[in-house]
């Protein structure tokens, strides 16, 4: 009879996106789960600088590969990558200043695909994990936001693909969650923001499926996670 594996132990996590909501989180979650938390973010606090962390843009591939690498020979190498890292421009497509709505591209969707990319042969070795996060406007459009669904969408391709490419060498888990109670929303315009009411999950409550999908056994492959509260009106 064969021995489970699960829950699969933690180990090295890359995150970027750790500096306030749910790359925190995730950072946070790791570490609670005996792992060790390797953060990225274009801005972190004193206390996540003592740790293993890098200040960069991840929309600045040069940096970003940098980074990466450092990190991965500080630690001495990678078991899995969280990318967390995300921005939003709202408003309707002639509104939104065209450098704005294109650093959006930049930091969502080719952050990801910078961050898989450069952390990839390290993962490979480990036989590792990538839990890239997408978001429901991944699976439903919304008027004034073409950048964000268009970054999200495309991280939900992305995340597919990669996931067919590099089977039976690294897992891929797509992150689909709904609005979060973090800072995200904080220099939205009022209009953008969501209303006193509306139903938020914690963000320390998703990381916690973050934790979920890294604890797989070898073999065994959550895919796509959709993360909601319980009245969320964007799913499905």
């Amino acid at each position: 009879m064969r021995t489970s594996m699960y829950p699969r132990i933690i180990g090295r996590v890359l995150v970027t996106g750790a500096g306030s909501g749910l790359g925190a989180a995730v950072a946070e979650a790791v570490a609670e789960a005996g792992g060790t938390p390797a953060v990225i973010d274009i801005r972190l606090n004193e206390a996540q600088r003592k740790s293993a962390a890098r200040e960069v843009d991840v929309s600045d591939r040069a940096a970003l590969e940098r980074a990466i690498g450092e990190l991965a020979e500080e630690l001495g190498g990678l078991e899995a990558v969280v990318t967390a890292a995300g921005i939003d421009r709202c408003g309707r497509l002639d509104q939104v200043e065209a450098d704005e709505w294109e650093r959006v591209i930049g930091v969502n969707l080719l952050g990801t695909v910078s961050t898989v990319r450069a952390a990839l042969p390290h993962l490979v070795r480990s036989h590792g994990r990538v839990v890239t996060v997408a978001s429901s406007l991944a699976l439903r459009a919304l008027p004034e936001a073409t950048a964000y669904c268009a970054s999200k969408f495309g991280i939900l391709g992305f995340s597919r693909a990669l996931a067919a490419e590099t089977a039976g060498q690294i897992g891929v888990t797509t992150l689909i969650p709904a609005g979060m109670r973090t800072n995200f929303f904080d220099d939205r315009p009022e209009a953008y923001r969501p209303a006193p009411d509306a139903r938020l999950n914690e963000p320390e409550d998703v990381a916690r499926a973050v934790i979920f999908a890294l604890q797989q056994p070898p073999h065994c492959e959550v895919r796509e996670l959709v993360i909601c509260p319980d009245e969320e009106p964007s799913w499905p």
